[in-house]
């Protein structure tokens, strides 16, 4: 079982056990920076003003894009192969059932934002490219170039490494000899940067949103899609069983659908937490067939309609966090590792 540091002025972390005491209204995210924690700051405000779940969210996740120090979200965030970033986001309302999402947007800083318009504003669920660019301009967005010099710094590096064998780089008489900048010692644990972030609230009606956002796996082809624009891959919201969320590697959770199993999970009587450990055994258990040696990067966090929480990821030695706040306060509840050391 894992625990969570309740994190409060002056006083000493105090430990809690994993299954939360179910407080409400709540709101999380995937994220634990100091972008993460400002955004769940500013936000609850929002929920303890008789805010709806569905504002608190949109603006948490746009205070989480609008960071040009991330790169994993929005404004900032890593291009793909030919240095154009791409974002995708994902909106639903467990109250009135509806979704929305865009998926390959360009230019446009707040994707959570549109996505939000899309399942509020038309009777379709995912707009996709120029289509989506177009519906944003529509109401009143402003195109932007979204890539930051760190991020445009990163992916010539990215570039220069990627073969010996063309032409990016130092000339031939100078390699091995001079020192640079690398790409692999700035992400040295994995080949590529995965980046994503989940928002998910509950209102003091009881009313759940959610929102899952991200520019995608770097360097991906030009025109890949994630999980996270696919409602009930890399979310899904039920007011009356909770919301769940999934960052890390998307062609596997769009493959297992993980969201919404873990939405299924918790309606048969798992809690946050089991549901979100359950979900890695099932992407495991589907792949062990083929490959046993394989464990892919995913992180998963849920809520309960009841306000309880869960976080877990596939493997790593760190356990992973998410930013919690509820009228405790603010806190980073620490989940498990479903396959350590892999």
């Amino acid at each position: 079982m894992g625990a969570g540091i309740l994190l409060f002025p002056s006083v000493n972390p105090v430990t809690i056990q994993n299954r939360s005491t179910g407080l409400r209204p709540l709101i999380i995210t995937s994220h634990t920076n100091e972008t993460g924690h400002k955004a769940m700051a500013l936000r609850w405000e929002v929920l303890t003003k008789g805010g709806s779940a569905v504002d608190a969210v949109e603006r948490a996740a746009n205070t989480i894009e609008l960071d040009p120090e991330d790169t994993s979200v929005g404004y900032g965030g890593l291009p793909n192969e030919n240095g154009v970033v791409q974002l995708d986001a994902s909106f639903m309302d467990g109250k009135t059932y509806s979704a929305g999402a865009v998926a390959c947007l360009e230019r446009i800083k707040t994707p959570a934002s549109v996505a939000r318009l899309v399942m509020q504003h038309t009777d379709h669920v995912l707009l996709t490219g120029q289509g989506a660019l177009d519906f944003a301009k529509a109401w009143g967005f402003r195109e932007e170039d979204l890539l930051t010099e760190k991020a445009r710094k990163i992916w010539l590096r990215w570039k220069e490494e990627l073969s010996p064998n063309d032409d990016w780089g130092e000339p031939d008489h100078l390699k091995n000899i001079i020192n640079k900048e690398s790409y692999r010692n700035d992400f040295p644990d994995i080949e590529h940067h995965y980046g994503t972030t989940n928002i998910l609230a509950i209102d003091t009606n009881g009313d759940i949103a959610g929102c899952t956002t991200t520019s995608g796996l770097s360097f991906k082809i030009n025109g890949r899609v994630g999980d996270s624009p696919i409602i009930g891959a890399g979310l899904y919201v039920d007011n009356e069983v909770g919301a769940a969320g999934a960052t890390g590697r998307g062609e596997d959770v769009i493959k297992s659908c993980a969201a919404y199993y873990m939405i299924m999970r918790m309606k048969e009587g798992r809690t946050p937490q089991q549901a979100c450990e359950d979900a890695l055994h099932m992407i495991v258990e589907k792949y062990s067939r083929i490959n046993p040696g394989f464990f892919p990067s995913e992180k998963f966090v849920a809520i309960s309609s009841r306000g309880e929480v869960g976080c877990a990821s596939m493997k790593g030695e760190k356990e992973p966090q998410m930013s919690v706040r509820n009228e405790k306060g603010f806190s980073l509840y620490t989940g498990t590792i479903a396959y350590r050391g892999k």
